[in-house]
């Protein structure tokens, strides 16, 4: 199972980037845990300057707007 950490305040981005990852998820049938982090110093220890961010297996892949579906298929199948 991916365990997949979406970074982000709470935007509209960045709830839609969640929507995204679990979308891809079910379509590609990969198991995945998914949670939210919206704790400033949280997001911060990963680096993660602009939101929303994407952690996938405890790798930073993404960060700042949103990404883009054929790297989300990508991240989850690696």
């Amino acid at each position: 199972m991916k365990q997949v950490k979406v970074l982000g305040p709470g935007c509209a981005r960045c709830k839609t980037t969640e929507e995204m990852v679990r979308a891809e998820a079910v379509r590609l049938g990969v198991d995945v845990s998914v949670e939210k982090i919206t704790d400033y110093e949280a997001i911060a220890q990963f680096g993660i300057v602009s939101t929303p961010g994407i952690v996938i297996d405890g790798k930073v892949v993404h960060s700042g707007g949103l990404p883009k579906a054929d790297d989300l298929r990508r991240w989850l199948q690696a």
